[in-house]
């Protein structure tokens, strides 16, 4: 299925598709496993946020709507602190469902790789033992990323935070150009450090590092084909950007069918079952095809980097005779 030589681009491709076609039901199974259960534990701690401060927060969407009357921060305080932990569970969720589907994708490719076999239980726990260590160089790698980010955000909140005490912009109106030029200027290095460190979860996996040994080992294998890796995994990133978008795209057509309820259209007012069918339906769709997207935005260019790990091995270190061998060896 995946040629053992060095690999060209319309292998690289081909052998990603080939990869998420013989091996869907593990891939997609776990991948979709693995955000299901991120999706119900956010969904959990929202709802026991809401039990806490749901009175609270009713009563200043009262005060701000019904009374015109402004909250105050003492009403405010308890409900940025109970959505704000919200939030961070559910980024810290989030993370940690990444770095399973990135454990994921490299623990497929090295059985489509020797020609192998993957059932969905041992792959789920090849994902386990080394998520932690894919965690690890994800978070390193993702906080680098970030950097650019940061700097805007944080010139930003530098100026918010300047007219919220002063009242006015004057004390630091050149914080947010600042944090944007900033931003600029770190964007290129971020990137640079990004593509020697986009090899590491499939290092971690394939070969059992660590995190900062599978950094270093990434940066090895990196180095002298910077460009070609970070055009073909931009390719990837591309193409399941695309394929998310036309997702989205038809779910957004969907979305014209409550106009049908419309009385101007049908003659008579809809019945509130027949609302509530309608919309409790397409948001059903729209969560479904979120949901797809995020799984084809992952999965697709992450199998790509670890066919380029694999064609990097074959190229610098000969690995295709190894592979050959144990493809012909059956498994244990």
């Amino acid at each position: 299925m995946i040629p053992l030589a060095p690999l060209g681009l319309g292998d690289i491709l081909g052998g990603a598709f080939a990869t998420m076609g013989r091996y869907a039901k593990p891939l997609f199974g776990l991948t979709a496993l693995v955000y299901g259960a991120a999706l119900v534990a956010v969904a959990a701690a929202l709802a026991v946020a809401y039990g806490m401060v749901g009175e609270r927060l009713h009563r200043v969407i009262d005060m701000a709507t019904a009374y015109d009357i402004d909250p105050s921060w003492e009403d405010i305080r308890p409900l940025l602190i109970a959505f704000g932990c919200v939030w961070v569970f559910g980024m810290l969720t989030l993370l940690a469902a990444n770095a399973l589907v990135l454990a994921v994708c490299p623990a497929i490719v090295q059985n489509a790789v020797l020609g192998r076999p993957a059932t969905f239980g041992a792959t789920a726990r090849r994902a386990a033992v080394r998520a932690p260590a894919v965690l690890g160089t994800a978070a390193l790698s993702w906080l680098i990323a970030l950097v650019p980010l940061v700097l805007f955000v944080g010139g930003f909140a530098a100026a918010v935070a300047s007219f919220a005490v002063w009242g006015d912009y004057t004390p630091a109106p050149w914080l947010i150009p600042l944090g944007f030029l900033g931003a600029l200027a770190c964007a290129p290095l971020a990137i640079w450090l990004w593509v020697r460190f986009s090899l590491a979860p499939a290092v971690a996996v394939i070969e059992s590092h660590g995190p900062v040994a599978a950094l270093r080992r990434s940066t090895t294998l990196v180095r002298a084909a910077w460009w070609r890796i970070f055009g073909i995994s931009l390719l990837a990133s591309v193409m399941a950007g695309v394929a998310a978008l036309v997702i989205q795209q038809v779910v957004s057509s969907l979305g014209m069918f409550p106009a049908a309820l419309d009385p101007t259209t049908t003659g008579t007012d809809p019945g509130a079952g027949e609302v509530l069918i309608v919309v409790a339906g397409y948001l059903l769709l729209a969560t479904l095809a979120q949901f797809i997207s995020q799984i084809i935005s992952t999965t697709f260019p992450q199998l790509v980097l670890t066919l380029l790990y694999v064609d990097q091995r074959i190229r610098k270190e000969n690995l295709a005779p190894t592979l050959a061998s144990a493809a012909a060896t059956p498994p244990a």
